[in-house]
């Protein structure tokens, strides 16, 4: 029954992160249906911001507003941070008496004792951490870890996944901007005799003024360049 339980969370999980594109959306489906797969009073799932060497709670299931307000955790000094420097599970018996544990009193407050912490990996590349808290004290079995890092893995896909479609998306948005930039640049220093630095500055002047984009700014150029060469009809 439990092993059905289990199997019927991660079907549920695979089929709701298909398809997602919403970053968010994609969080904060894998922290409740990790809360529940394992039975965990606080899921919360960590990005990695690499500059920073940190760690940002991305999504959580918890409604407190004590741990939805922790901050960045160190890389260098923090449990979750061991997991993404050994890139594997670590579990602790209780939180509130680990040294390395950044947020104490919170845990304290929150009712909060053993975390199974699970790294998020990409093609061995480490990208955040899915951390699991219980209120009582836990010792996470193999197939609990198993399961757990299962939904990381997955989660790790599709994280990577929303990225680089967003990224596309940037890159095809700059180009297209670029395109009628240049364009606009072009009708300008042909039409109005123009340098390209006048023209360029022309078009950043008036995104500023009207503050719009300058993609907007080079196609209404262009639409008017267009009015301007269309024949009048009798």
């Amino acid at each position: 029954m439990k092993e059905k339980r289990q199997l019927d969370v991660l079907y549920q999980i695979s089929a709701a992160l298909v398809g997602k594109q919403d970053l968010d959306a994609v969080l904060q489906q894998v922290v409740h249906m990790t809360a529940q797969l394992i039975h965990s009073k606080i899921c919360a799932l960590l990005l990695l911001e690499p500059k920073k060497n940190e760690l940002i709670i991305r999504a959580t299931q918890s409604l407190s507003l004590n741990y939805n307000r922790k901050g960045p955790i160190p890389v260098g000094h923090s449990v979750v941070g061991r997991v993404v420097l050994q890139k594997q599970a670590i579990q602790v018996a209780d939180v509130t008496k680990d040294p390395l544990y950044a947020y104490p009193e919170i845990a304290r407050q929150e009712g909060l004792k053993s975390l199974l912490s699970v790294p998020l990996m990409i093609s061995g590349r480490i990208i955040g951490a899915l951390n699991c808290y219980t209120e009582e004290e836990t010792v996470f079995s193999k197939e609990d870890i198993q399961l757990v890092q299962t939904v990381a893995n997955q989660a790790a896909i599709v994280i990577e996944h929303v990225r680089l479609v967003s990224e596309e998306a940037q890159a095809r948005l700059a180009l297209e901007t670029k395109k009628a930039v240049d364009a606009a640049k072009r009708f300008l220093m042909k039409k109005r005799l123009f340098t390209e630095d006048e023209a360029h500055r022309f078009i950043q002047k008036a995104s500023m003024e009207k503050n719009k984009p300058q993609r907007a700014v080079a196609e209404a150029i262009l639409i008017a360049a267009d009015l301007e060469n269309t024949p009048e009809t009798a």
